[in-house]
């Protein structure tokens, strides 16, 4: 919004020339999500407190977390906000990509809301059947791979970017739609399996928001594309901007959200961020990299297939509980180390998925 009102200024002022570059608009994004976030984030969590929007506390969780019962939650409606406001009033509303991440948080955040909601009025840990959940999920999944594969920015679309390989690309073709679905599908989950500890989601999140802000700012610029060998794709340039939204929602909910945390995001904020985080990875063509920088996440969700599944065949466990940072818990590891190792980990996957772009 700032940019198509005072960018057409610069012809009598040239001040307002800054509104042109992507970088300013994306410092621009991150300082108003992080204000955003920072300052109607008390009036918010008073708000959930008087709607009394307290976290349900799973009767089989570590007995360490029944404390946590009267936290309110829901807390992802802030990120939102902040995340909405930045994205609207820095990046150009004219980018159909812009739409696409915005419009695909939101709709798995409104998934997630109704979860949490329903577990608030019902007064358990029961929200949504898991059917319920699983079928929205895919379709908005579905919907954003049949957008992108319908209409598609260049030949590279449908086809797969394999890190360390940039000759090779498998084509997808018509199945790059369930692949999408199935990316977006699985980062969401992820996330909101991840999000058990105070903090523990929020960090890796920002963590892997700041990785592809700088992923999407490479693949929209054609000379920073060219020159570290990585796929241009057009319309990107202006993601960086919502990218950066994110990091700046990410680190003012942490100011509430770290141990001992006064708000929790619930499914409302896990679910809208995993899908943003994943929508910026499929439209930049770095799908395999959200597998690494977003580690943190893939550990925590293959934990719970490896733990479902094994219970199954055999009858027992292979971790006392998961996702596996519960597994930690119940053999006796503080929260507070359990959090920061989780940090210090999704940090060296960010370094490592950074290094990619000069080993090509």
């Amino acid at each position: 919004m700032l940019y198509h009102l005072l960018f057409p200024l610069a012809k009598s002022f040239g001040a307002f020339n800054v509104f042109r570059y992507v970088t300013f608009r994306t410092a621009g994004a991150f300082l108003t999500a992080l204000v955003v976030t920072l300052l109607f984030g008390p009036a918010i969590i008073d708000k959930l407190t008087a709607m009394r929007a307290r976290q349900v506390v799973r009767e089989d969780g570590p007995q360490s977390h029944l404390k946590k019962a009267g936290t309110p939650t829901m807390g992802g409606v802030l990120i939102l906000l902040a995340v909405t406001t930045a994205t609207l009033l820095w990046a150009q509303l004219t980018n159909r990509f812009i739409w696409l991440a915005l419009l695909t948080m939101l709709a798995m955040g409104a998934v997630g809301f109704v979860d949490d909601y329903l577990k608030l009025s019902r007064g358990n840990a029961v929200g949504l059947r898991p059917r319920q959940k699983f079928f929205w999920q895919v379709a908005i999944g579905i919907a954003v791979g049949t957008y992108l594969y319908v209409f598609p920015t260049d030949a590279f679309t449908s086809k797969l970017a394999i890190p360390f390989l940039k000759n090779w690309m498998p084509e997808f073709g018509i199945a790059y739609i369930p692949f999408a679905m199935l990316v977006l599908v699985g980062c969401s989950n992820a996330v909101n399996l991840t999000d058990g500890l105070d903090g523990l989601a929020i960090v890796p999140t920002l963590m892997a928001a700041a990785t592809f802000t700088f992923f999407a700012y490479v693949a929209g610029n054609a000379v920073m594309a060219r020159y570290l060998q990585v796929i241009f794709v057009r319309g990107a340039s202006e993601l960086p901007v919502f990218a950066a939204a994110l990091v700046g929602a990410s680190l003012g909910f942490l100011w509430y959200n770290a141990h001992p945390a006064q708000v929790f995001m619930g499914d409302t904020g896990s679910l809208a961020l995993g899908a943003a985080l994943a929508t910026v990875a499929l439209v930049t063509k770095n799908e395999l990299l959200l597998v690494l920088a977003g580690g943190c996440f893939v550990v925590e969700a293959l934990s719970v297939i490896i733990q479902v599944f094994w219970f199954r065949r055999t009858g027992k466990r292979v971790f006392r509980m998961a996702p596996i940072h519960h597994h930690y818990e119940l053999n006796g590891l503080p929260e507070p180390k359990i959090i920061v190792r989780f940090w210090i980990i999704s940090f060296v996957l960010q370094v490592v998925a950074l290094t990619t772009l000069k080993l090509r």
